[in-house]
């Protein structure tokens, strides 16, 4: 397995040509990948920026022809489901009401903990104070209306009854709050960043750091079932690419944030820099992903999102195997 200086030695050449010299070191005791094509989602969220710094190590992988699918925002989350995607790193909440629903997506690992920030105008202190104040969201059951339904249920609140529902698309929300049109939003690398350094609203829960938040993934790897059932070497290897790049992300932080701006996904470095050191990448082996989806369901039910027990969303919806092989093989 490699090292952690090998995966430091292994960033330095990042940069728009991807990150070089990665190859994974038992590769070749492994056959090659069922399929040479892989498919992963795109969006303006740098809490997923394993899905792209994974670029070079699927290569390294075997994979010839990968492809990002840019979906804006709640889009993403049925991308999969639509047959669009194959495998890729997404917010996990609103993947349990897919799994409910009976889309064809199964969780596999959970990759980090506590990325997104609820900001607030002067007007809300606290959860509770969401009572009769207007949210944003960009459709239904999309990832801001899915977390601020579970922290608003917990707090004690009914999110249908007590919040007032708006739909606007997620880039406006900073100005929106800021002009006193909404009360409150969910926002998420880049835009938390973005959102504290122009100094609109301030913070009222922040999921890195607040419990039991922080405490569970939020950001997990998910894939087509059928990718799975059919090209089980080929999701394994996909998903050692991104866990490892997850490592690149926690390890070096700094190069992995001008490969993201090297490669268009981002335009700052300032805030690309803040979101790697902020948002906990290199987790994936230190908590337990069934917990999380076990954690978010019980939450989704309690604001009355979600009709079916965690139990039976980890029957039908999970697949740890491969994360179970990966964690001995990469131990870090």
């Amino acid at each position: 397995m490699p090292s952690r200086r090998q995966l430091l030695q292994g960033l330095g050449a990042a940069g728009t040509v991807g990150l070089l010299g990665l190859l994974p070191e038992r590769a070749g005791a492994e056959p090659p990948p069922e399929t040479k094509r892989v498919r992963l989602t795109n969006r303006p969220s740098l809490c997923e920026a394993p899905n792209y710094v994974a670029e070079e190590l699927l290569r390294g992988e075997g994979f010839t022809d990968i492809q990002y699918v840019k979906r804006d925002e709640g889009a993403a989350e049925d991308s999969i489901a639509a047959g669009d995607v194959d495998i890729t790193m997404l917010f996990g909440p609103p993947m349990i009401l897919r799994i409910e629903a009976g889309h064809p997506v199964v969780f596999l690992a959970g990759v980090h903990t506590g990325c997104t920030e609820v900001f607030a105008s002067e007007r809300v202190r606290t959860f509770r104070d969401l009572k009769g104040k207007r949210v944003p969201r960009t459709a239904l059951r999309d990832p801001s209306h899915v977390v601020i339904a579970t922290i608003a249920a917990h707090v004690g609140l009914n999110p249908e009854r007590d919040i007032v529902w708006v739909t606007h698309p997620g880039a406006d929300w900073p100005r929106l709050l800021a002009e006193s049109k909404i009360d409150a939003f969910l926002s998420a690398p880049p835009q938390a960043q973005e959102t504290r350094a122009k100094k609109i609203g301030h913070v009222i829960l922040n999921t890195l750091t607040d419990r039991p938040w922080s405490q569970y993934f939020c950001c997990m790897i998910v894939a087509h079932k059928e990718f799975v059932r059919q090209y089980p070497i080929a999701t394994k290897r996909a998903m050692r690419a991104i866990l490892k790049a997850s490592d690149l992300c926690a390890l070096q932080p700094e190069k992995v944030a001008r490969f993201l701006v090297d490669k268009g996904y981002i335009e700052r470095s300032d805030y690309a820099l803040q979101s790697m050191k902020e948002v906990a990448y290199g987790k994936w082996r230190e908590y337990d992903p069934g917990d999380a989806v076990r954690f978010y369901s019980l939450r989704l039910h309690e604001a009355g999102l979600l009709k079916s027990s965690p139990q039976k969303i980890l029957a039908q919806g999970t697949d740890w195997r491969f994360l179970n092989e990966l964690k001995r093989e990469l131990k870090g």
